[in-house]
């Protein structure tokens, strides 16, 4: 779908360089029968496709912690040029090629911490556009809403007068600089750098089927991009890629315009899903990767002066571009080696038994600063897009390096979190006398995490589909922030039998889910499920709102030109000074939201099934329940000796006792 017509072509196809042996290096970079879900697929784009970016379940606002930018260490892409003759000017306009769960997040932090640019987000599903527009994004992270609301539809004049600040501050109006669209070839035109956030998932048939990263999305953005993007416009891969992407996009770009010179960078990212605007806003770090060359570098330092809008700079780390592809895949794989490390303790706690409790273990190696308390949290194991296609990723391109060792060792992390959630779904059959016939089982819990919708390689499908294979009476599963179609979606693709799937039932409340079932399963660490006694805030959210509004009361009232950031902590000055609950716009400056259409979709669909928010009351559970009324804790979150106390029977992860 190219709205110009292909420049003139040699009569040869020139073979193109195969700089390693990873996964571009065996698939035809032009072969037109690769098979991807997202929306970018070969060319023409396929509009029909399947959002491949989860909503999550939470809407409230980033939570705002004492880290500010400093300033000192930013580079002026022109008066920090490497040699005083910059190549780059000044970046007035951005696209984003993709509006999924990376694409739509980032673009709106950038265009929402650099006002002054322009912020194209394309895609050519036409449905996710129309969300992105609406007050119903495809991406329901945590703070999203009021990030694209204040770069897409802009902010009103305001004038503050907040106890604590010795003067009235005037926030100047903003005017909008995000854009989501499909008017593909336009925005690319105009990008002064074009981020490609197109998906990549394992190919599903041919060569490396289930293990090897499809990237023919990647190769037809790719060449829509060479095909329109102005001379010297910076490239970035954005998408989780395989090592030698940026190797291959380049050899696309110079096949369709061997006259022009584009750089381009890795930037990979690192969001976790539920927590992705708090990652974005506060980043361990941002890596871009680039060519060693003095071309490669000043791009580089385009692309971290856009960054440094927030970021401090010591937080921007630039390498050479392969390293930024590997570091991505291996932190995804070293994180989920962490989980099933711990997990594999787990295990040998509960056949230790004699009062071996995982937990104990985790709290006395997390004292280490070595090792640190990060990702040693024991559970029926690891889900999700990201980690094991990361995994298969990094262990195929080490097979292809004739690494096996390596790659063995890499899949053994995989093998691990197998067993972990067979082992669970194992000990539900066998204390339940080693039949599920007649019994009921409640699933509370589906999405791969709390914090999100996203249903994708869920454990709850796999634990779900063992225990169908018992044929229980029925399976009835709640969450409280997946939709029943979402659910039904990924449980049909499990691969049961029409037997196995009428016996499951997706319910809208916990009660209903509980009501007579003979055990419950807890496969999702969501907050309702710990019981009533939850509390409001933490006490580190109250110490770190603490210190922005500290910082507000000292800091902001003295300055002139007020940023973003600023006003964040401004924010929190007005929470932290009022009791009352104020909603994501305490200062009031947002733009109202347009109200949706009569017929708005997702207005009737949230009208029809809400879902229950209300925390699990169990002791009144006990009182639904059927005999033996196990609680089979999968994420150890519930309370075991209060639960004991109500009569249930509780079995954690790593419990040996």
């Amino acid at each position: 779908m190219d709205a110009s017509s292909s420049p003139a072509r040699p009569k040869m196809l020139p073979r193109l360089p195969r700089s390693l042996p990873s996964s571009h290096s065996i698939a035809s970079t032009f072969s037109p029968g690769s098979s991807t879900p997202g929306s970018w697929t070969v060319s023409p784009w396929n509009r029909d496709t399947p959002d491949t970016s989860p909503p999550s379940s939470d809407a409230g606002s980033p939570k705002l912690q004492a880290k500010q930018a400093d300033d000192s260490g930013r580079i002026s892409p022109v008066e920090g040029s490497l040699d005083g003759q910059p190549r780059f000017g000044v970046v007035r306009s951005i696209c984003f090629v993709g509006a999924g769960f990376v694409g739509g997040p980032t673009a709106a932090v950038i265009a929402y911490h650099n006002p002054q640019i322009q912020v194209n987000v394309v895609d050519l599903n036409e449905e996710r556009i129309k969300s992105w527009n609406s007050a119903h994004l495809p991406i329901h992270e945590d703070g999203l809403l009021k990030v694209v609301r204040t770069a897409r539809d802009g902010a009103l004049n305001k004038t503050l007068v907040l106890p604590g600040l010795p003067r009235a501050i005037e926030l100047k109006q903003r005017q909008p600089n995000l854009v989501f669209s499909t008017r593909v070839v336009d925005a690319i035109e105009e990008a002064d750098i074009i981020f490609i956030c197109v998906n990549t998932p394992t190919k599903t048939h041919g060569i490396g089927a289930g293990s090897m990263a499809d990237v023919s999305a990647i190769e037809s953005a790719t060449r829509t991009v060479a095909k329109h993007a102005k001379e010297g416009a910076i490239i970035v891969e954005k998408s989780t890629v395989p090592c030698g992407t940026a190797q291959m996009i380049q050899d696309i770009l110079r096949y369709y315009r061997p006259d022009v010179e584009f750089e381009v960078l890795s930037n990979p990212e690192f969001l976790a899903e539920g927590t992705a605007v708090e990652n974005l806003m506060h980043p361990d770090r941002i890596l871009i990767g680039s060519a060693q060359t003095l071309a490669g570098l000043r791009a580089a330092t385009v692309v971290k002066d856009v960054y440094g809008a927030w970021v401090p700079a010591a937080r921007i780390v630039t390498v050479n571009t392969f390293s930024s592809e590997l570091a991505k895949l291996v932190a995804n794989t070293m994180l989920a080696q962490r989980i099933s490390s711990v997990n594999a303790v787990s295990a040998m706690c509960e056949e230790l038994g004699l009062g071996a409790d995982v937990e104990d273990v985790s709290l006395a190696i997390g004292k280490d600063a070595r090792l640190g308390s990060k990702f040693l949290q024991a559970g029926v194991g690891f889900g999700g897009s990201c980690f094991e296609k990361d995994i298969l990723n990094l262990a195929y391109l080490a097979r292809e390096l004739h690494l096996d060792v390596v790659a063995d060792y890499w899949l053994a992390v995989l093998r691990m979190n197998e067993d972990q959630r067979r082992r669970y779904a194992r000990n539900v059959v066998r204390e339940l006398n080693g039949s599920l016939r007649g019994k009921k089982i409640a699933i509370l819990g589906f999405a791969f995490k709390d914090g999100t919708n996203d249903t994708r390689n869920s454990i709850a499908v796999h634990v779900i589909k063992d225990l169908a294979m018992e044929m229980p009476r029925e399976i009835a599963i709640f969450d409280p922030g997946c939709a029943s179609a979402e659910i039904r979606e990924e449980v049909e693709k499990a691969g049961l039998t029409a037997s196995q799937l009428e016996r499951i039932k997706i319910l809208t409340n916990w009660r209903d889910c509980v009501q007579e079932a003979s055990a419950v399963c807890i496969l999702t660490q969501w907050k309702q499920f710990r019981g009533r006694k939850l509390g409001s805030a933490t006490s580190s959210n109250k110490k770190a709102r603490k210190l922005a509004a500290d910082w507000a009361t000292s800091c902001v009232a003295d300055k002139a030109d007020i940023s973003e950031m600023d006003i964040l902590a401004l924010e929190e000055l007005v929470r932290d000074k009022s009791s009352a609950t104020t909603g994501d716009d305490p200062l009031e400056r947002l733009a109202p939201l347009a109200p949706c259409p009569e017929e708005c979709s997702h207005c009737r669909i949230g009208s029809a099934e809400a879902h229950d928010q209300e925390p699990v009351d169990w002791a009144e559970v006990a009182g639904m329940m059927q005999e033996p009324r196990w609680v089979f804790d999968g994420r150890n979150v519930v309370n075991r000796l209060e639960l004991q106390s109500l009569g249930f029977r509780v079995r954690g992860i790593g419990k040996g006792f």
